[in-house]
């Protein structure tokens, strides 16, 4: 039986990104890449039984009950793109899949709007077969006793907590559970899923908004100096003011902020922290807002970087009567079962506006040194484009 049963077993973000897309840049063309941060080797025949679930995922198709799941609960999304989505299939031949012996490659490319929906279920697929054909530990008794003290925590201490994990969980089984522990023990403390799927399933609220490739496509079509203010820019001409929450690290947290004007800041409704420093982003966006003569009590940060339970309380305490606060948490909801969670990303690597048009390289800063991805002489190029050191 196949692994992504549903269409909607995706991200939430890849969704609306996708609508962006569609608005935005209908020809444009990209690749993205398989990133390997943690090293695992992965065990003979990897390759094969991979592309047997890609291939499985052509027969996937938006569901009447799931259309009317997104017409309710995703208001912001038109319905013309709806229709667009209900007529989408996946298609195999835009991903590449290479085995090396313990080494692994994937590629994507296509057209934009097509292949933007790759990353997280073919990221959810590798970290589910890989524990599948490695291990047989049963993890369920585990899960649900660690379920039941993360809700407990988070519901005692009066913090937001959504889930995050589709990309790395170790099952699609354990992220259900995740989810069906909090929403029938997390109160008003659970928020949703970025899990569109276990959303619909389980009547919750589907969390997300933008990621990294929104920017880097950006870069690519305007520069490094433009890209921050053209991707906010364009999120607004697309959302009218819905999924204001603004990621602020693609190019580093202090080129963004330059571009974070006035203007952007009342728009939005607050910004996302997934990289650097937890406490030290409290106090510089505290303080540009309250440059900008913004409450900063009126705004939220949206914290997703690497989070267990104990470091977001922490956080959460530390932005008490700062400014506003929730949690995104992934890996440690639904990859915490005594095995070592996969470190893997899947990046935007290339872009071009039109089949016509040449190709430019993508690059990621962060505000954690470790984890710029991309070209080495593009991200150098980018560094000294925005004058980061």
């Amino acid at each position: 039986m196949a692994i992504i049963k549903s269409l909607l077993d995706n991200d939430l973000y890849k969704i609306t990104m996708m609508n962006a897309v569609v608005h935005c840049f209908p020809d444009a063309r990209v690749k993205y890449t398989f990133i390997n941060r943690g090293k695992d080797d992965f065990p003979d025949g990897f390759a094969e039984h991979l592309r047997k679930e890609v291939k499985l995922m052509e027969g996937l198709q938006l569901q009447s009950e799931e259309r009317a799941f997104l017409e309710s609960r995703c208001k912001y999304l038109p319905k013309t793109f709806l229709d667009l989505l209900q007529g989408y299939r996946y298609d195999s031949s835009e991903v590449g899949i290479v085995q090396n012996g313990s080494s692994l490659e994937i590629h994507v490319e296509g057209l934009w709007y097509k292949t933007i929906l790759w990353e997280v279920p073919l990221m959810a697929l590798v970290s589910e077969l890989f524990f599948k054909l490695q291990t047989s530990i049963n993890p369920r008794p585990v899960r649900i006793n660690n379920n039941s003290k993360k809700v407990n925590t988070f519901v005692m201490n009066g913090y937001k907590v959504a889930d995050f994990g589709t990309r790395r969980r170790y099952s699609f089984d354990i992220q259900e559970e995740v989810v069906h522990d909090f929403k029938s023990n997390g109160g008003k403390s659970f928020v949703g899923t970025s899990n569109v799927y276990l959303a619909f399933k389980y009547g919750v609220t589907p969390i997300g908004t933008h990621a990294h490739e929104w920017f880097m496509f950006h870069a690519a079509k305007y520069g490094y100096k433009q890209a921050n203010r053209m991707a906010l820019d364009h999120w607004v001409d697309v959302y009218r003011g819905d999924l204001g929450i603004a990621l602020t690290d693609t190019f580093t947290t202090e080129s963004f902020f330059k571009s974070f004007d006035t203007k952007l800041a009342k728009l939005f409704d607050g910004v996302r922290h997934d990289s650097g420093n937890p406490y030290k982003f409290v106090d510089i966006t505290v303080d540009h807002y309250n440059k900008l003569g913004i409450d900063p009590l009126s705004k939220t940060i949206v914290f997703s970087n690497g989070l267990d339970v104990e470091s977001a309380i922490k956080i959460g305490d530390y932005c008490r009567g700062k400014i506003k606060c929730s949690f995104g948490i992934g890996t440690h909801l639904t990859n915490d079962v005594g095995q070592k969670p996969l470190n893997i990303v899947i990046k935007m690597s290339e872009a071009k506006l039109n089949e016509n048009d040449e190709w430019s390289k993508c690059v990621k800063l962060s505000d954690d040194l470790g984890k710029h991805t991309g070209d080495f002489k593009e991200i150098e190029y980018c560094k000294y484009a925005l004058g980061v050191k």
